[in-house]
């Protein structure tokens, strides 16, 4: 049996906002295709972790390796294996659906960008409203857009945050599908999310953070329901 391959590896990595230390020692690996998702009560910094994992923040100190190449600052080349998707769109208002691909189509170098922004746009449900300016899109079709933006140049691994938040049924079940498409396709995935239903479902780890600081992890391949879920968080999140 092949050995996985670990696609992000955090050693040590802390973040220091002012004089406050928001992430103390973060080691957490992701394999090749697998799908962890990094759960923790409010003010664990959550929101910052994700920041310096996509590289929207710096870390303090410590390293992340990126498909075997450490990250610096600079490292274009390998953050565009990333797509990640936060509570920014970073989509342009003044433009429509399709003109928001193409520009970040054109800045990846995506081949055969009009033919794959178009598919992408189906996918997501947006196609009618491919040549409308997004300034009048609800949340919900803004992060369906967002959604084709971050699948647009076929990132090795995808980082969510809270991606479920705002959507309605069907954007819900539209995003799932997606996701699981890509697990089988050998994506890696990165969720931090609140909503442990979606985890459940979509996550083979699951992570807390609390305090800064990774407590536990437990692997779930069907081994615990839900709410075997639920009670294992509240034991390690509690201190019970």
């Amino acid at each position: 049996m092949k050995e996985l391959e670990s696609m992000l590896e955090l050693n040590k990595m802390h973040k220091m906002i002012g004089d406050k230390l928001i992430l103390r020692n973060i080691t957490l690996s992701l394999n090749e295709g697998e799908t962890l998702a990094v759960v923790g009560p409010n003010g664990a910094g959550k929101s910052t972790f994700f920041k310096c994992t996509v590289g929207l923040l710096q870390p303090s100190g410590g390293e992340i390796v990126l498909d075997g190449e450490v990250v610096q600052k600079k490292s274009v080349a390998v953050k565009k294996k990333i797509g990640f998707l936060g509570h920014e769109s970073f989509l342009y208002s003044n433009l429509t659906p399709l003109e928001n691909l193409k520009f970040y189509g054109k800045l990846y170098k995506v081949k055969d960008l009009e033919q794959k922004a178009i598919n992408l746009l189906k996918e997501v449900g947006l196609y009618i409203f491919r040549d409308v300016p997004i300034r009048s899109f609800s949340r919900g079709m803004m992060q369906r857009l967002a959604i084709a933006r971050v699948l647009l140049a076929d990132p090795k691994i995808l980082m969510l945050d809270e991606p479920h938040t705002g959507l309605d049924q069907e954007a819900v079940a539209l995003l799932n599908r997606i996701i699981k498409e890509k697990q089988q396709s050998g994506t890696s995935i990165l969720i931090i999310s609140h909503d442990f239903e979606q985890v459940h479902t979509l996550a083979d780890r699951v992570a807390i953070l609390k305090k800064g600081v990774i407590v536990d992890t437990v692997q779930l391949n069907g081994e615990l329901n839900l709410n075997e879920m639920k009670y294992w968080y509240e034991q390690v999140v509690t201190g019970s």
